[in-house]
């Protein structure tokens, strides 16, 4: 923790995946500790409805992350909470309104300190495997799940020798061909829909890659996630975008 308030008007933080064992909630608490903003948006896969249907691993720490977003909408700041493919269990009650603070939605639209619309959206709907071939993409959450469990003995390692956490899945989609292209199409639809919406940019989640880039004329801006990366979007008070980094 860095012991001082990170001063912002907007924060975009996806894939929690709260019920999952890999969530990193205690860093995310943390995190939430240090923000004073006005609007906290939540883009999408922050309950995981998938894993909890398998297996229910729900622990004190993710409901203490409910419980102080709760508390921040109390306090004055705007939460809005987008959908995602994991807690798409929640789309027949949209839409939800608590309170004066806290809503949920499929996407949104949000005007910039800088004066640009950027559209909100979690961005699973782009994701051909997981709209038109579900069974697939349960498949690949499990092979994603493996990685994930590989990944604890080998960082258990590194940690005694001193070194840093590394991903073995982060590794893989960087460097197996099909997972790049997979990527780069992702974001190249994802931005053509947004210029469909006369957005300047778009704000989303889904493949656990941060990231802010131009893409023609489109701003693209991932949050990436709290599983491995740790990562959040954070707009400042002078209009610029940056993506945070947790375990930097």
């Amino acid at each position: 923790m860095r012991g001082y308030l990170l001063l912002c008007k907007s924060v975009f933080i996806s894939d929690i995946h709260l019920g999952t064992n890999d969530c990193q909630a205690e860093k995310l608490l943390e995190f939430i500790k240090e923000l004073e903003c006005e609007n906290l948006f939540l883009v999408g896969d922050i309950i995981d409805g998938w894993e909890l249907r398998r297996s229910f691993r729900w622990k004190q720490s993710h409901t203490d992350v409910l419980q102080k977003l709760l508390r921040k909408a109390r306090k004055g700041t705007n939460v809005y909470y987008i959908l995602g493919n994991h807690d798409d269990f929640l789309v027949n009650f949209l839409p939800i309104t608590m309170g004066e603070r806290l809503s949920v939605h499929r996407e949104i639209s949000y005007k910039g300190v800088n004066g640009k619309e950027y559209l909100v959206t979690h961005g699973d709907m782009f994701d051909a495997v997981t709209m038109t071939k579900k069974w697939l993409a349960l498949i690949g959450d499990k092979s994603y799940l493996f990685l994930l469990k590989l990944n604890r003995p080998l960082n258990f390692c590194r940690r005694k020798l001193g070194l840093n956490h590394w991903s073995l899945s982060k590794y893989m989609k960087k460097n197996v061909k099909k997972a790049v292209s997979y990527i780069c199409d992702y974001e190249q639809v994802l931005s053509e829909y947004a210029k469909s919406k006369k957005a300047d940019g778009v704000i989303c989640g889904h493949i656990h890659e941060a990231e802010i880039k131009q893409i023609g004329h489109i701003e693209y801006l991932n949050c990436g996630d709290w599983v491995e990366s740790c990562t959040a979007i954070i707009e400042w008070l002078d209009g610029t975008f940056e993506v945070y980094d947790a375990n930097s």
